[in-house]
């Protein structure tokens, strides 16, 4: 019992380590820079805490349940020796993960309100709840073709650099001619896919893939999954603005 308490205790203060940077900085632009005491001190600590007590259990969940459940699912579908399973299975996994994003979710509805504003789309609800949706689904499917992508990479043990090179002379070719409106999103989009849900079972699936293929190096072979995940919405986001625009 006291081994856990003090384990806990190392977990929680190592947590606090990481957002203690981020502590200092708005402390000191809030006293030294804009001189102004904090608007709801009590407000902003009980935050504090919450924010603390929120990462030391996500990150606690990531070790105990999502790294391990990615890396055997990859040494499963592996072992039956089928790729079009496993292809299917990164694609599901990276449209479903990428779909339920909250930061998707929140730059999308952002994205919608702004674009009705700007007269781009019809300023009701329902112009801007499709707007929002079909950006989510772009970027969702999107990224779903990227992990399956980067399976089938690891699975043939092809060198990653290329699919980045040509990937990202695609998007600097669309961009020239996408629609303005659309390019910063895109843009972004690519940022906000890779966060709290889709980054974790995406990295363990890459890792636990490499790890099992005879010849395949999880260093060399198992990341950049998620480099994927991150070049292939820019592009699609952008096919999305042409639709819109």
């Amino acid at each position: 019992m006291i081994e856990f308490l003090i384990t806990l205790a190392k977990n929680i203060f190592s947590v606090f380590l990481n957002i203690l940077p981020i502590l200092v900085v708005v402390t000191s632009f809030q006293l030294f820079v804009i001189k102004q005491p904090f608007p709801d001190l009590a407000a902003t600590i009980s935050g504090m805490i919450f924010v603390l007590v929120g990462l030391f259990l996500f990150i606690q969940g990531l070790e105990i349940g999502l790294f391990p459940l990615g890396e055997k699912m990859a040494f499963q579908f592996s072992a039956k020796g089928n790729i079009w399973w496993l292809l299917i299975f990164g694609f599901t996994i990276g449209f479903s993960t990428t779909i339920a994003e909250p930061a998707l979710i929140a730059v999308s509805k952002k994205a919608g309100e702004i674009a009705a504003e700007a007269n781009a789309i019809k300023h009701t609800s329902k112009s801007i709840a499709n707007y929002a949706l079909g950006l989510r689904i772009t970027v969702a499917f999107s990224v779903g073709l990227a992990i399956s992508i980067g399976v089938f990479r690891i699975v043939k043990g092809w060198p990653i650099q290329w699919f980045i090179i040509i990937g990202y002379i695609g998007v600097a070719i669309i961009t020239a001619f996408a629609p303005e409106e659309i390019v910063g999103i895109a843009y972004d989009s690519g940022g906000v896919t890779t966060s709290t849900i889709t980054v974790p079972l995406v990295a363990a699936l890459g890792v636990g893939l490499a790890s099992c293929i005879r010849g395949r190096n999880p260093i060399v072979d198992g990341f950049g999954l998620i480099a994927f995940a991150s070049l292939t919405p820019i592009f699609f986001v952008m096919l999305y603005g042409f639709i819109i625009y």
